[in-house]
C-alpha cells in the first residue's frame, strides 16, 4: 500500500478548499448525505479528528484511550453552530494531519491501534483517516458538482483498503454468484464472491474475464454506496451488475 499521508494533504487542502467560502446558507443545505447538512458532514469529520488525535497520543504512550472518551465529544460538536461545526472542523482537521507526519520513522514501524477486534499499524490507522476523509469531501463537493469524482491518487490507496470496509458493510442479497471486476488507474482486479448470506472482496482470479470494467475511484465509491445511476461514470462489460452490486454495498 502507498502511503496514505501524500493523498490524505491533497484530500485535506481540497476540502478546507471547498468549504472556506461557504455562507451560513450553504453550509446548512443537504450534501449527499441525506440526512446530513454540510455542516453535519464538517461537524462529523471535526469530531472524528478530535477522536483519532487522542487515539494517536495515547498509542504514542502506550496507554489506552478510554472508552468513554468519544461520546462527549460527538455531544459538544452535534451542539455547536453551522458557522462553529465548519470553522472549528478545519482547525481540527489541520491539527490531526500535522500530528500524523509529524510521527517518526521509527514510531511509526513500531506503534499499532486497537480498533475492536483488529490492531492496525500505522499506515492502515492513517488510511482510515483517507477514507473517511475523501468520501465525505466528495459528500461536500458532489453537492455542487454532480461530475465530482475521488482524485486519483486518493483512489490509488482507497483501492486497495476496499477489503476491510468491504468485511464490514456489505449485505447479502439472497443471490449466489461470482463476480469479477477490473478497475482502472489504477489497475486492479477483484473478485466479489456472493452467497446467499455472505459476501467476500477478494483479488481478482488470474484469467477470468471481467464482468465489469471501471474506473478504480468509481469501484471505490461503489464498494462506500456512493455510484448510484446519477453519478456513475461509463462503464464496460455487464452494466447490469452494477444494481447487483449497488444493493450488495448499500455503503458503511
Amino acid at each position: 500500500m502507498d502511503s496514505p499521508l501524500t493523498p490524505l494533504r491533497g484530500s485535506v487542502g481540497r476540502l478546507h478548499q471547498l468549504c472556506r467560502g461557504l455562507d451560513d446558507a450553504q453550509l446548512e443545505s443537504e450534501s449527499y448525505c441525506s440526512d446530513w447538512s454540510i455542516a453535519d458532514v464538517l461537524s462529523h469529520l471535526g469530531s472524528a479528528a478530535v477522536i483519532m488525535r487522542r487515539h494517536l497520543e495515547d498509542a504514542l504512550a502506550g496507554t489506552t484511550t478510554p472508552d468513554d472518551f468519544a461520546p462527549p465529544v460527538w455531544d459538544e460538536w452535534n451542539a455547536k453552530s453551522a458557522r462553529a461545526k465548519a470553522d472549528d472542523a478545519l482547525v481540527a482537521d489541520e491539527a490531526l494531519l500535522e500530528a500524523l507526519e509529524a510521527v517518526s520513522a521509527g514510531d511509526r514501524a513500531r506503534v499499532t491501534f486497537p480498533m475492536g477486534p483488529l490492531a492496525l499499524e500505522f499506515d492502515r490507522f492513517a488510511a482510515m483517516r483517507l477514507n473517511e476523509h475523501a468520501f465525505h469531501t466528495w459528500d461536500i463537493e458532489v453537492a455542487f458538482d454532480d461530475g465530482a469524482h475521488l482524485p486519483h491518487d486518493v483512489a490509488a490507496v482507497v483501492v486497495d483498503n476496499l477489503e476491510l470496509i468491504a468485511r464490514f458493510s456489505a449485505r447479502p442479497t439472497g443471490e449466489a454468484r461470482t463476480v469479477g471486476i477490473r478497475t482502472s488507474e489504477p489497475a486492479r482486479d477483484f473478485t466479489v464472491r456472493l452467497r446467499e448470506d455472505a459476501v467476500e472482496l477478494l483479488s481478482g482470479e488470474d484469467g477470468r474475464v471481467p464482468d465489469l470494467v471501471l474506473p478504480a475511484e468509481a469501484f471505490c465509491r461503489l464498494v462506500y454506496g456512493r455510484l448510484e445511476p446519477g453519478h456513475t461514470p461509463a462503464v464496460s462489460g455487464d452494466g447490469s451488475v452494477l444494481d447487483v452490486l449497488r444493493a450488495v454495498f448499500p455503503g458503511p
